[in-house]
């Protein structure tokens, strides 16, 4: 899974606005500006997340976008897949190798671990909450079931840390 820009810029937009849910509406512009993000992409990001109802915007001097509802109801996974249009992208689906190789109706051994992985992303992205990353990363880490950095022993040069996704 490769996390773009728009759907790392949309859950900074979308972070932006549940640290000032009680400020008020903020233009596309001053979210650009305060996190240092293209304002285009901003602004393209403000309209898919309102399409997808998770901000709304509101028009006149002290218009601008905010959250529709509350932060602690509204996924990570949500959030990107409204910026994004996908969590997940399925490459022999969108770009199979080859039409009879890659068709619905040909077996794949491989299909299953690729769908299987795009069922645990989403599952972990639909578990984590706007709210929860409010927190501080120690915290966050520790919401998501991450050892806190200090406590984690270290790794031998040359040697990685596997990821262990639940199940």
């Amino acid at each position: 899974m490769r996390i773009t820009t728009l759907a790392e810029y949309g859950v900074i937009c979308a972070l932006h606005l549940a640290r000032r849910a009680e400020e008020g509406p903020i233009t596309g512009r001053d979210i650009a500006a305060r996190e240092r993000l293209p304002v285009d992409y901003v602004e393209q990001i403000l309209l898919r997340l309102r399409r997808a109802e998770i901000v709304r915007s509101t028009r006149g001097a002290r218009g601008g976008y905010e959250l529709s509802r509350e932060a602690n109801t509204i996924s990570i996974r949500a959030v990107i897949a409204a910026s994004e249009n996908t969590t997940f992208d399925l490459h022999c689906v969108s770009h199979p190798v080859g039409e009879e190789r890659c068709s619905a109706s040909h077996t794949c051994s491989i299909r299953p671990v690729w769908q299987l992985l795009q069922q645990k992303i989403d599952d972990v992205l639909e578990g984590i909450r706007l709210s929860d990353l409010l927190h501080e990363e120690s915290m966050v880490r520790t919401l998501v079931g991450l050892p806190d950095r200090s406590l984690a022993p270290a790794v031998p040069a040359g040697r990685h840390a596997l990821p262990v996704l639940g199940g």
